[in-house]
């Protein structure tokens, strides 16, 4: 025993259980370490996965998963969850993720990957975790490569989900009230922050549902039904139209209907079609998805597309009079190549770019797919509504048509308030009566009015182009 001057304080001694635990701890770290350098990278993580459940046969606590994909379809649960632990994050959190926008105000944060978080709900810990593990890409056939086999390759993806630790006690406070409360508080969060966006087709996409198919920028376009030159009962009746269908939800379910309103807007070009449709998303709050057919190799990718577009959106096809041949449109292989190699008969054939058929079109409007979300805005544009086919203009694809016509007195006064800042001018009647022996778009008389910012010279230059405009079309009814 060392003598009483060579022995260390009380204070200082540590205590052999805490020894003990500071020794299992350090043991661990270095078998950790171990296995890192010594295990090969993509064997770690199951290895570890399994070592923890091996470890959780003798504890009290219970783990649950949350995956970023349920099956096809995004898990909803997941992004609640996202969005939640972002206005969660503790003093005691060491790394977390922040990201800005362009042209948004706040400051996204949200975890990083490999970070623990602890919650609490009624007084008891809840502890979160993301998890994220890279996937290889995979051969994806497609199933309208008409026999062919043809396919691709889906690019390398990651796949993500969040682990929750929580005592067994609380199993069914954490199911029952904790998760949805999350669901709850994510979607008031969503509101808060939420800046409308425009998707648009990546080039790049890959196949299947969890590929990424869409990339977007903010929808800053400021058109509303204020501003629209359009009638005013027109305006009012789209209006409450849009109104009765997000306040139908039940409605739909009763009746056995898709939650979803199709609206065909048609007539010359300039007349504002575009501008409706940013007054619609700007109305309701809702995404904008452009669907470019023309860009879709087959009617699965289409089924792709709809599965990854989010709740509460408006799907646009323009000019659909052009972006597809609407008709059954299977190009006919030649005789004996059907499960050959089509390249070696020459480049003119091509099975795998039939695009989007109509009956594939018509099953993503009002089919079993179009069931694949709710409160979804479908809109489609034409410059020639007689070019459609009939299948696509009955109620319940295409429910409301909206003639967008040239512009009249009311069109007329409206941009003039835009434009000018004036509701009332000498000239108006002038104008409103060349409105009526010369078909002009809204997109001209407002292309007019922005080249003079002086109301009477803007005016009379609008009257001059009228005049040119009549002018001409005289000269050639006399020709």
């Amino acid at each position: 025993m060392l003598p009483k001057t060579q022995r260390p304080p009380p204070h200082a001694r540590i205590p052999p259980i805490l020894s003990a635990a500071a020794s299992a701890a350090a043991t661990a770290m270095v078998l950790r370490s171990l296995a890192k350098d010594l295990i090969p990278r993509e064997l770690q993580h199951d290895l570890f996965v399994r070592l923890r459940r091996f470890l959780s046969r003798f504890s009290s606590e219970l783990t649950l998963t949350v995956d970023e994909y349920d099956g096809l379809y995004p898990n909803h649960l997941f992004q609640a969850s996202e969005t939640y632990l972002g206005s969660v994050i503790t003093p005691d959190t060491k790394r977390f993720r922040a990201s800005k926008p362009e042209r948004e105000t706040r400051i996204k944060v949200s975890m990083e990957k490999d970070e623990e978080l602890t919650d609490w709900f009624g007084g008891v810990p809840i502890k979160w975790r993301l998890f994220c593990k890279d996937t290889p890409g995979k051969y994806v056939a497609d199933p309208d490569s008409l026999g062919y086999g043809y396919g691709a390759l889906t690019q390398k993806s990651e796949a993500r989900w969040f682990e929750l630790v929580f005592h067994k006690k609380i199993k069914d406070k954490v199911i029952n009230e904790y998760l949805p409360y999350i669901l709850e508080k994510s979607k008031i969060l969503k509101e808060e922050e939420r800046t409308l966006k425009l998707w648009t087709l990546k080039t790049d996409r890959g196949m299947g549902p969890r590929a990424k198919l869409w990339q977007s920028v903010n929808l800053d376009h400021p058109s509303t039904f204020d501003t629209l030159a359009m009638e005013l009962d027109a305006k009012q009746n789209i209006m409450a139209d849009l109104q009765r269908f997000v306040k139908r939800k039940e409605f739909y379910r009763r009746v056995g209907k898709a939650w979803k309103r199709g609206y065909l807007l048609y007539g010359p070009p300039g007349t504002g079609k575009s501008s409706l449709i940013a007054a619609v998303a700007n109305y309701l709050n809702f995404d904008v998805y452009d669907l470019e057919l023309t860009a879709m190799r087959s009617n699965s990718e289409l089924r792709d597309l709809l599965i990854s577009t989010a709740n509460q959106s408006i799907l646009v096809v323009e000019d659909i009079d052009c972006s597809v041949e609407l008709q059954e449109r299977i190009k006919a292989a030649p005789k004996g190549l059907v499960g050959r190699d089509p390249f070696q008969y020459g480049q003119g054939y091509d099975p795998g770019s039939s695009g989007v058929t109509l009956s594939g079109l018509l099953n993503f409007i009002d089919g079993l797919w179009s069931s694949c979300g709710d409160e979804r805005i479908i809109i489609f544009t034409t410059n020639n509504k007689e070019k459609l086919d009939p299948a696509l203009l009955r109620p319940g694809r295409m429910d409301v048509h909206i003639h967008m016509s040239y512009c009249t007195p009311c069109g007329f006064k409206m941009l003039a308030q835009n434009y000018l800042g004036i509701s009332e001018h000498p000239l108006f009647m002038e104008i409103e009566q060349l409105m009526e022996t010369k078909k002009v778009t809204p997109a001209e008389v407002g292309e007019q009015l922005l080249k003079n910012e002086e109301s009477e010279s803007a005016l009379r230059g609008l009257i001059e182009f009228l005049e040119e405009k009549k002018k001409g079309i005289e000269e050639v009814k006399d020709g």
